[in-house]
């Protein structure tokens, strides 16, 4: 069984990023709903939307902690927690201080 390192993106551009341990097609992650429905607030914005869910790394031998790991610095490497990028809350982003 693989386990999975994915991203979605969203109509608007907005990312997430999470890991599947099993590697289940259905699966498109947990992110805040309130924070995705706030950028589609209008019933015409909900109407017909298509989500990419793109598989950036796989292993069949990585363990648990190794793959929540990745998925960490993933989140971090593509910014998917700044909430101007993506839907990712944790770990907290930081902004870098000039």
């Amino acid at each position: 069984m693989f386990k999975v390192i994915y991203k979605i993106t969203w109509p608007n551009g907005k990312i997430y990023v999470g890991s599947d341990l099993t590697d289940t097609i259905r699966y498109f992650g947990s992110p805040n709903c309130r924070l995705i429905e706030a950028d589609f607030p209008t019933r015409e914005s909900r109407r017909d939307i298509t989500i990419r869910r793109e598989i950036l790394w796989e292993s069949e031998t990585a363990t648990n902690a190794e793959v929540l790991k990745l998925e960490h610095e993933t989140i971090v490497s593509l910014r998917a927690n700044d909430p101007t990028v993506g839907y990712n809350r944790n770990p907290r982003f930081r902004a870098k201080q000039a």
